[in-house]
């Protein structure tokens, strides 16, 4: 199960939205064929073990991290050809959360006289997958919130500038938090002062799963902006890749003007006079979107935080200061007693070049690297 783990990693900037998955066959000992999933429409990691496994597949165990699926999706079930096959004994790391398999994949392979096994390295398989877990358990994506900040907790000079307030090599590792995430989400005040790509630039090299001749797979750029403020030259319209501009309201004229420019408008409910948050990640959610990356500004993480729409935080915090007069790295309104603090659960520090990166819970928030089936 470890290898198949290790496995279905390599899927990790290129399966979604589907989950990441490895499989393993093993007969007498031996491993007789393996596979992972690699990219939505191209075969589950079930079917690419048997291939290669061929007639050595009939009497295997078969590990795989995730229950295999019943149901016809963009490809055949894997469950068909599990028992096709003649596989003996299938062993899951966990079921699948999805509703349209919740344990049924399971149950036909019992029903077809398989041995059936559950829960080795469960919780090692469901980190692998948060987002997929939290869109079919709550419909809902997985929101990790990047910010940068000073060691006296500023994100940008009292003027805006903040460029660039970690090192390189920092900066390089948002990266890959970019490269595995479905969407980022950003506002236009961000939009507006720094004109950002919000991009993934890493080579093919960098990212196991794709291959020399592939480019990485842009995450949907998502603009926050209630009142359409965002000018028709943002980089972001001109770069590979969807731009997604979320609003309330809009001049007719200008919003035909941003979806010539290449811009998908999508209006939402609003909350006190701004989009509604909740809104807007339901509804990426419903886009087969799992995993957010926001990156923005301290009004959005702020709203975004007292929403309990963050799942995890990931603070680079840079060994300099850039005084009181800076900006902070939360508008949080409405806190004035020890007793509204927002509590936090440190799960890794890490030093990231001479820049530190927390990584942290907000207190009481699921974690759905861990969290149950539901349903």
């Amino acid at each position: 199960m470890a290898r198949a783990l290790r496995l279905a990693r390599r899927g990790l900037y290129t399966a979604h939205p589907n989950p990441r998955v490895g499989c393993v066959l093993v007969k007498a000992g031996q491993v007789v064929g393996e596979g992972y999933h690699r990219r939505t429409g191209e075969s589950h990691a079930e079917r690419i073990a048997l291939s290669a496994a061929g007639e050595q597949a009939r009497g295997a165990t078969a590990y795989t991290t995730l229950e295999p699926c019943c149901h016809q999706g963009r490809t055949p079930p894997c469950v068909s050809a599990l028992l096709d096959a003649g596989v003996e004994r299938v062993v899951a790391a966990m079921e699948d959360p999805n509703p349209l398999v919740a344990g049924r994949g399971l149950d036909l392979l019992r029903a077809g006289g398989v041995a059936v096994e559950v829960g080795l390295l469960a919780a090692e398989a469901r980190a692998l997958n948060p987002g997929f877990i939290k869109r079919m358990c709550r419909g809902l994506p997985f929101v990790r919130c990047k910010l940068a900040m000073s060691l006296d907790g500023r994100t940008a000079m009292a003027s805006g500038e903040s460029r660039w307030i970690t090192n390189e090599a920092a900066r390089r590792d948002v990266q890959f938090l970019r490269a595995q995430s479905s969407a980022i989400v950003t506002g236009i005040e961000t939009v507006l002062n720094d004109d950002p790509a919000l991009n993934v630039r890493l080579d093919p090299v960098d990212l196991p799963g794709l291959r020399s001749e592939e480019t990485p797979i842009q995450p949907v750029r998502v603009v926050v902006d209630s009142r359409l403020r965002l000018p028709v030259t943002a980089q972001l319209l001109r770069l590979p890749g969807q731009t997604l501009v979320a609003c309330i309201d809009a001049d007719p004229l200008h919003a035909a003007a941003l979806e010539s420019a290449g811009a998908r408008l999508c209006r939402l409910p609003e909350r006190a006079g701004r989009v509604d948050l909740t809104s807007l990640f339901a509804f990426l959610a419903a886009q087969e979107i799992n995993e957010v990356l926001l990156e923005a500004g301290p009004t959005l993480s702020g709203a975004a935080l007292q929403a309990g729409l963050i799942d995890e935080l990931w603070i680079y915090l840079a060994p300099h200061l850039m005084g009181d007069g800076a900006r902070g790295l939360f508008h949080l309104p409405g806190l004035e007693r020890m007793d509204q603090r927002i509590g936090l659960e440190i799960l890794d520090i890490r030093p990231i070049g001479r820049d530190w990166r927390i990584r942290a819970r907000p207190a009481g928030q699921v974690d759905w690297a861990s969290a149950p089936r539901v349903g």
